[in-house]
């Protein structure tokens, strides 16, 4: 090396750099696309602002010579990292690369997910981690777990500070689906599957019998656990629904959310009067008043398959941003349970967290009777609904659509 000249090593360079960006190699991210997945850099390309992707660590390996792993290598150690625009506004990012050791996330894998996150605080810019992961990369042993370690003491120095959003495109298992409950929104696609301990683990300890898509597809996260925010049909859907969401959210905590030109018409909407009857026993879609009241009736709607007796999500009033909240008639009444609760007062928090002034539809009979929900806890989750409303400082307005009473009344 030392006795070429400078034009050979930029062209040492530069070949580095175009295996590195293989990846694990052509025939894996060919796998990749069979599986009607995108790659790692493809989920980035597709994204962000074109030609805006600066990436950071590019040849980063591991350091690990037992097991077998001395002289493997490992192309940025199974993550690519970087900074680049979405819409125009900077954001940073982390896409793990499953064509590399399955995406498996070692020591110095999980400091440049950690390194890339603090230069999201650092410049007050969103952070979008893309995961698809078989989790800790165990022939490194307890130095993977420590990497794990940064990365989540990262996400919850970030909390509150700059939005995070996770995307989940392929396994996502053990200690790798922490990051992602650490973060504001969890969007995951149907060919993905999230969960602490697999079907086999679990049928070894418990004898319990069930797939990985019962166990942690997404349709059982937004059902069931109430884990994840979006179901995305493919990559190329949970990218578009993270490119929406961010549209919504500030850059960090100290800024206004983005303004975007609003509809102009300002008439009173005639159809209302029909859409909510005056029966106040007789159900109806709280979304078809959401979208007759907000600009050009665009509502996205967060964990919409979740504690449905509840709505809420994104909008915008005369261009400005809102986090909209609504008893749902049609579910159970509208009434006030444990999950609605819960729903409700984290989706308050965080737009409180990120100024954005908070619109809440009232219908509502009040708190859900019954032995099981005393003894889970509504009196404890419904409090949560009344702190979130009592702390939070940005602009609250509330409409009472037909009735309001007790407990619920107040929160």
């Amino acid at each position: 090396m030392s006795n070429m000249t400078m034009q050979e090593r930029i062209e040492e360079l530069r070949k580095r750099r175009k295996q590195a960006m293989l990846g694990g190699g052509a025939d894996k991210l060919e796998k990749q696309h069979k599986e009607g997945k995108l790659t790692a850099r493809e989920r980035i390309e597709t994204l962000v602002d074109p030609n805006s992707f600066e990436e950071t660590g590019l040849f980063a390996e591991h350091r690990s010579v037992l097991f077998g792993m001395a002289g493997k290598e490992f192309p940025a150690d199974g993550v690519v990292t970087g900074a680049a625009s979405i819409d125009g506004r900077l954001v940073h990012l982390a896409s793990q690369d499953f064509s590399v050791s399955g995406g498996s996330a070692g020591e110095v894998h999980s400091i440049k997910v950690a390194e890339i996150m603090e230069q999201s605080l650092k410049t007050g810019s969103p952070f979008v981690f893309i995961n698809d992961s078989g989790g800790a990369r165990v022939q490194e042993g307890i130095d993977s777990l420590s990497g794990y370690g940064k990365v989540f003491y990262t996400n919850v120095m970030l909390s509150g500070a700059v939005p995070q959003i996770s995307l989940i495109c392929g396994p996502c298992a053990g200690g790798a689906a922490y990051s992602p409950a650490l973060t504001d929104f969890i969007i995951q696609t149907r060919q993905a599957r999230m969960f602490i301990t697999g079907p086999s683990v679990i049928k070894s300890v418990t004898g319990e019998n069930v797939t990985a898509e019962q166990l942690g597809g997404a349709d059982a996260h937004m059902a069931n656990s109430g884990v994840i925010h979006f179901i995305a049909e493919d990559d190329n859907h949970a990218v578009a629904l993270c490119q929406k969401l961010l549209s919504f959210l500030p850059a960090n905590n100290l800024e206004d959310p983005p303004q975007a030109e609003g509809d102009p018409s300002v008439d009173p909407n005639p159809e209302l009067d029909d859409v909510i009857p005056a029966n106040p026993k007789k159900g109806y879609d709280v979304r078809d008043v959401i979208t007759r009241v907000v600009d050009f009736g665009d509502f996205l709607e967060v964990q919409a398959g979740y504690a449905m007796n509840i709505v809420v999500g994104f909008a915008r009033i005369a261009g400005s941003p809102m986090g909209i909240i609504a008893n749902q008639p049609s579910v159970q009444a509208g009434v006030l349970d444990i999950n609605a609760s819960n729903k409700a007062s984290r989706f308050i928090r965080f737009c409180n967290a990120f100024n954005i002034p908070l619109l809440t539809f009232v219908d509502v009979p009040g708190f859900l009777p019954g032995v099981q929900q005393e003894h889970n806890g509504i009196i404890r989750h419904g409090a949560k609904l009344l702190f979130a409303y009592s702390a939070a400082t940005v602009p609250k307005i509330t409409v009472i659509l037909r009735k309001s009473y007790g407990g619920a009344y107040l929160a």
